[in-house]
């Protein structure tokens, strides 16, 4: 039987394709810096797979981050190697860069390559226009990857120090936190070591 006139033969379907979402590997990701790829002059966080460009550095945020370093330098001596704003290899979709990381004595500090979470005796972010985002995504990411614990400095209208301890990976979170605004404060891996809370939140 012949088609009636006027009729128009069938078009099949066209079948619809999602766009794919790249999730960038840590390799990518320093590739990418190797060569030139992004600025050198961005600051830029690589957090399951998803490139986060750091906040600018305000004045409250660099002169603590000093004043950290220096009483860890003096706290812990050679218990522990101080290490700021460098990279933290936690799998292979992440690098974050902590503001400051109190690492695991090694002969090559650490020359052949970045540190990873099993090296970390305490983790510390500075937070203040970044709090939301650390409270809500690095936290968890840490506790996610068994960081001992994480010290979120808050500030500079707050002045307080947020502490979480006893990682709980598979939920994402901390089994202990509280907060400390005055007096002594001691990480629980390096028990010798301590910082006073009046030197850390200077006037």
């Amino acid at each position: 039987m012949s088609a009636s006139i006027g009729s128009a033969p069938e078009i099949p379907p066209v079948a619809k394709a999602a766009p794919v979402r790249h999730r960038w590997t840590v390799s990518e990701f320093q590739r990418m810096g190797e060569t030139g790829f992004l600025d050198p002059k961005a600051r830029l966080e690589l957090i399951d797979g998803e490139l986060f460009e750091m906040a600018p550095i305000g004045s409250f945020h660099a002169g603590t981050v000093d004043i950290l370093t220096g009483l860890w330098a003096y706290a812990v001596g050679k218990q522990a190697i101080v290490r700021v704003q460098n990279p933290l290899v936690l799998d292979e979709h992440t690098e974050p860069q902590p503001d400051l990381v109190l690492l695991r004595p090694r002969a090559d500090y650490y020359l052949t390559g970045h540190p990873r979470a099993e090296d970390v005796l305490l983790l510390i972010e500075v937070s203040d226009s970044t709090l939301p985002f650390d409270r809500n995504t690095k936290v968890p990411l840490y506790a996610r990857h068994g960081i001992p614990e994480v010290w979120l400095v808050v500030g500079p209208h707050h002045r307080h120090i947020e502490v979480y301890r006893d990682p709980q990976p598979e939920r994402g979170g901390y089994r202990t936190r509280f907060q400390v605004r005055e007096g002594m404060l001691t990480p629980v891996l390096l028990p010798e070591a301590e910082i006073r809370l009046s030197e850390v939140f200077i006037r």
